[in-house]
């Protein structure tokens, strides 16, 4: 656990759910055709936002941006920039992307999470400056909350730089993450005491099934118990892939939640990315929240989410007998294949919910 009092207190749920809020990543888009990109006064194409003053802000798409190919597509990296204006130290970009990283994190310390994700892999495709963009976003993120962070990345030497940047005045950040690839990370999750997210990631790719998963997991749960690291500092990240590609994605994961459960009893946390499911499909809310709540049936208590999108209180007040939740958890557990009595109704109109 972190040094903080406590984590969300979720109506009807007999533990706590640990929000690790996964919006400060230079991975995250916003589509050029939708509502949060707009045209200022002055001509600019821009992501448009509330700041926490309440007053309508603009943050400035830059031209390197519009030269990308996700911009060509009709994504926009609006984290990516905000970082790179903030960093810049040019006016006004650099203050402009400063208020914009402020409105993410309250908005996440609005909305219940325990840790601000960070995540910079794709600020650059040079280390140097992953490792440099890791440094002072932790540094600039942890001045502006009162909450631990958690330090992400597909990079052992970009974790550690995060890792070394936090002053651990909110709590102990979480490390994510750690897995058969790169064992070290546990090293250095032990030396700074700090708990740990490892995956169920194999040695060389991803699970097949859920039997792989408890396999990898549990090899990366006994090393991290076998370097002294506490069994309620480990966080297991069974690894959640997009339904759209499979029908069993979802089974797998959910049965490989309740085994590790069952293998490793009430101490060990279970998490993951689980808004990854939804991934290609419309209507994700829907589908998130229903994920949600059957990975929390299963056994997970915490989950890497947006809680903006996915406020707990609402989610586990979800009307089950909903026609747009019956149909996303048949879709989740495999009885909707390639997900055509899901899309067959979004067609239709009928996944609107209140």
């Amino acid at each position: 656990m972190n040094d903080r009092e406590g984590f969300m207190k979720v109506n009807g749920l007999a533990k706590d759910f640990i929000i690790v809020g996964e919006n400060i990543h230079t991975t995250r888009v916003v589509l050029r055709g939708g509502k949060r990109v707009t045209t200022t006064t002055s001509g600019a194409e821009a992501v448009v936002y509330t700041c926490s003053e309440g007053t309508t802000r603009h943050l400035v798409i830059p031209e390197e941006i519009k030269r990308s190919q996700d911009y060509e597509e009709g994504r926009v990296k609006h984290v990516k920039i905000a970082v790179n204006a903030a960093m810049s130290g040019h006016e006004p970009d650099a203050s402009d992307g400063l208020e914009y990283l402020k409105h993410l994190v309250h908005r996440q310390e609005q909305t219940g999470a325990d840790f601000l994700d960070l995540n910079v892999d794709e600020i650059s495709l040079r280390l140097d400056d992953q490792k440099c963009a890791m440094q002072w976003l932790v540094q600039a993120v942890q001045k502006m909350t009162s909450l631990p962070l958690s330090i992400d990345s597909s990079n052992s030497e970009t974790i550690q730089k995060g890792m070394e940047a936090c002053d651990t005045k909110a709590g102990r950040p979480l490390l994510n993450s750690a897995s058969l690839e790169r064992l070290e990370a546990l090293d250095l999750a032990r030396e700074r005491n700090s708990p740990v997210i490892v995956t169920a990631a194999g040695e060389k790719g991803m699970p097949q099934n859920d039997e792989e998963r408890v396999v990898n997991a549990s090899r990366m749960v006994d090393a991290a118990l076998a370097k002294g690291i506490p069994i309620q500092d480990i966080y297991v990240d069974a690894l959640v892939f997009p339904i759209s590609v499979d029908s069993q994605f979802g089974n797998h994961c959910l049965q490989a939640i309740q085994r590790l459960r069952e293998k490793y009893g009430p101490e060990v946390h279970i998490t993951g990315g689980l808004s990854n499911v939804s991934f290609g499909l419309p209507c994700r809310h829907v589908i998130n929240d229903a994920f949600i709540i059957l990975a929390t049936e299963a056994g997970a208590d915490s989950g890497i989410i947006d809680p903006v999108s996915s406020h707990l209180d609402k989610v586990f007040s979800t009307e089950r007998q909903s026609r747009p939740f019956q149909l996303a958890e048949d879709m989740l557990l495999g009885k909707d294949k390639n997900c055509k009595n899901f899309l067959r109704a979004y067609r239709k109109g009928e996944l609107q919910t209140p």
